[in-house]
């Protein structure tokens, strides 16, 4: 499948592609504010795609868990003057972490190639028609509640089939809204209104996603589900980050999205090359 984002194509394959994490934010749970001047940003860019990222996700508004939201004007002066220099200055499409209408509306308005909205389109009723008048990729989300009350939110029959279900009709909804199908990537919300044990179990089936329909984007970085799992401080969480990524990609996950570009890199690179082998010698090429 082909993603188109304006001037960019990636081809989505049986390797994810990586999409890979710009906070810009004071009171981010791993980054904690390291990137928020503009130097800064567009020097963590450059490593990212010097390490292999395919795609860089800028966000100015912190979601963990607890935390509060910023306005949209001191979110679009966060992450407009890394934004213009990140068009400027690498050779990737921008991504734009938001779930606010207007701050998508400025970012593309400046040339950003992709929105990822945490709440699915339902926090801002605006985003729909932004999204559809640019005619952009959009990541839906899934997500319960707010992220300063999510964790309230974590009762479940059957997480996977739950979660499935309420994305399913997240994509009902924004078609119906005039956003274009081909557009749509689904993102089960690692995390957000999820206990530890839930989000092993959503990376764990992650195959079941894909009877949607739609590339399927997945994000275990660092996440504190791996505290809850392992007993992992957010230091220690890379190796655990890794695996998830890999049986994401057993899985079927069209795009990763984390924070350590380069470890994950290597691991999806060794991962290619070892299905690459096992078909190989599936078809009679290798004795």
């Amino acid at each position: 499948m082909r993603l188109s984002l304006r001037d960019h194509t990636l081809e989505l394959g049986t390797v994810p592609r990586i999409m890979g994490i710009l906070n810009v934010t004071p009171d981010s749970f791993w980054d904690c504010g390291k990137h928020a001047s503009v130097e800064r940003a567009v020097e963590r860019a450059e490593q990212m795609v010097e390490a292999g990222a395919d795609i860089i996700d800028v966000g100015g508004e912190s979601t963990r868990p607890g935390s509060k939201p910023v306005d949209a004007r001191e979110e679009v002066e966060r992450i407009g003057p890394v934004v213009e220099s990140l068009l400027r200055n690498i050779a990737l499409p921008v991504s734009i972490d938001t779930r606010k209408a207007a701050v998508a509306e400025t970012m593309l308005d400046l040339g950003a190639h992709m929105i990822n909205d945490i709440s699915g389109l339902a926090f801002d009723e605006a985003m729909a028609d932004v999204v559809k008048r640019h005619r952009v990729p959009v990541v839906i989300m899934h997500m319960r509640g707010t992220p300063d009350n999510m964790q309230t939110f974590t009762d479940y029959d059957d997480v996977v089939l739950d979660v499935k279900r309420e994305l399913a009709e997240k994509v009902k909804n924004a078609e119906g809204r005039g956003v274009d199908p081909a557009c749509i990537l689904i993102d089960p919300g690692i995390g957000f209104s999820k206990t530890a044990e839930q989000c092993v179990e959503l990376i764990a089936r992650l195959g079941e996603f894909r009877d949607i329909g739609k590339p399927v984007l997945v994000g275990p970085s660092r996440k504190s589900f791996m505290d809850g799992v392992l007993g992992l401080k957010p230091e220690d969480r890379l190796e655990a980050t890794i695996a998830c990524c890999v049986v994401a990609a057993l899985n079927g996950a069209s795009i990763v999205r984390v924070h350590d570009v380069a470890g994950v890199s290597r691991a999806l690179a060794m991962v290619a090359e070892l299905r690459s082998r096992g078909k190989m010698r599936r078809s009679g090429v290798v004795s």
